[in-house]
């Protein structure tokens, strides 16, 4: 086995297409699990022992505790036979974002809950209302301190849209195995894959360490 630099420059231009679609997958997902994730917080955090509350948290807790690839199996090929026909990138979209949703929540709620005491008690003195309290005194103080880890469910996201080739959506992974299968080698290929997402994730992180160290600062 040897490395061919010509077969791997060959394949760059069809990688690339593929990781358009991998961006475009990440950046979806995770604008809905962000979200989605305020909302489930909200929703909890508000409604508190609410009918409401109770089931949205238990639905929040059914996705975290079952894998992400059976989630994506049942909204593709299980949803046709319950009337659900999605093209693959918006099913793997739909799967990634709500899956993620209920993880981001929870940063979410840590945030929220992080709030002083007294920051509540003080605009209930001073009759502020209770919206205006939630998005001019506690949304301010709560999401700044979160977005680092808001921002590592996005790596997280983009490197859980390899499994969208498991439903036939062609993306980095699978341009890469279509690359490999067509050639029969997988190679050159597969260690590229790694280089894009290496080149996105490692610059990414280091941004968000930096970012968190410079919020750490001000608490």
């Amino acid at each position: 086995m040897s490395w061919d630099w010509a077969y791997a420059w060959d394949s760059v231009p069809p990688l690339l297409s593929g990781f358009v679609t991998t961006l475009e997958a990440t950046a979806v997902s995770s604008v809905l699990a962000l979200v989605l994730g305020l909302a489930i917080a909200l929703v909890e955090r508000l409604g508190q022992r609410s009918v409401v509350a109770r089931i949205v948290g238990m639905g929040a807790e059914f996705i975290r505790r079952t894998p992400l690839l059976i989630q994506l199996y049942f909204i593709f090929y299980v949803g046709p036979t319950l009337g659900l026909t999605l093209p693959a990138l918006t099913a793997g979209v739909i799967a990634l974002g709500v899956h993620f949703g209920t993880y981001t929540a929870e940063s979410y709620r840590a945030g929220i809950d992080a709030v002083p005491r007294g920051q509540w008690d003080a605009a209930a003195a001073l009759n502020i209302p209770r919206r205006q309290t939630w998005i001019k005194v506690v949304l301010p103080q709560a999401l700044p301190p979160i977005l680092a880890a808001q921002g590592n469910w996005v790596l997280i996201i983009f490197k859980g849209t390899a499994l969208l080739s498991t439903i036939t959506v062609v993306e980095l992974v699978s341009k890469s195995q279509q690359i490999g299968s067509d050639h029969l080698d997988y190679l050159e290929p597969t260690v590229l894959v790694g280089i894009f997402f290496l080149a996105v994730s490692y610059p990414a992180s280091v941004l968000l360490r930096t970012y968190e160290r410079r919020i750490s600062k001000y608490r």
